[in-house]
């Protein structure tokens, strides 16, 4: 009986401690900002010397100016990860401004290392995530200026501009690089290609449409 105590209080702490190594790490320094200048050695980014961080590692200006939305999908993402911010290095967060144009679209998408919780600061926006096989259930609403929406780690989501004039949205997200998986870039604009056949079977679509979607992106 103390045996079986003793494995499966091993089990419990080992599964808790795979469940904290599936986010960032948390720092165990007061920071480390990123130097970019050598190679990446572990989950992350090397430190700079603390002697050498001044308080633009920590400070990124611009943030307020809209970004240009004349495109395809009429809206723009200005991220502020650890690339754009070395003092976010190791500290588990990032951030975004979203500009969409009217009818403009953040086209499905998923961020494989974070969830995000958007705050709607100018316009209306349609939201929603798609739930996890076999349900796949779409939950969606409507956003107005001061609404809050949280998309949960992975899932596919989306925006979409659903006012008459233009949207704005600032996003929380909780990696210090997050990642972006666009679906339809990803699946139809993969390099090297993905095989026509495989997409085929996967979509139920004839070859050629295949075809003219790998054209698109």
């Amino acid at each position: 009986m103390v045996t079986s105590q003793i494995v499966f209080s091993a089990f419990v702490a080992l599964s808790f401690s795979m469940l904290a190594l599936a986010f960032d790490l948390s720092p165990l320094q007061d920071f480390c900002v990123a130097d970019t200048s050598r190679p990446v050695l572990m989950n992350g980014l090397s430190c700079k010397d603390p002697k050498t961080v001044t308080a633009d590692d920590f400070f990124l200006s611009g943030f307020h100016i809209p970004s240009n939305t004349s495109n395809q999908i009429g809206s723009a993402v200005k991220p502020v990860t650890v690339s754009e911010l070395a003092g976010l290095n190791t500290f588990g967060i990032s951030l975004i401004r979203v500009d969409y144009a009217p009818k403009g679209v953040n086209p499905l998408h998923t961020h494989p290392r974070a969830s995000e919780i958007l705050t709607v600061v100018e316009g209306s926006l349609e939201v929603g995530f798609i739930t996890s096989s076999p349900e796949n259930r779409r939950i969606t609403k409507v956003l107005h200026k001061g609404d809050v929406f949280v998309f949960p780690v992975g899932l596919v989501h989306y925006q979409k501009n659903v006012g008459d004039g233009n949207a704005v949205a600032i996003a929380a997200l909780s990696s210090q690089n997050p990642g972006v998986i666009i679906i339809s870039s990803a699946v139809f604009g993969s390099n090297p290609e993905m095989s026509e056949d495989v997409l085929a079977k996967s979509f139920q679509l004839d070859k050629n449409v295949i075809n003219y979607l790998q054209t698109k992106f």
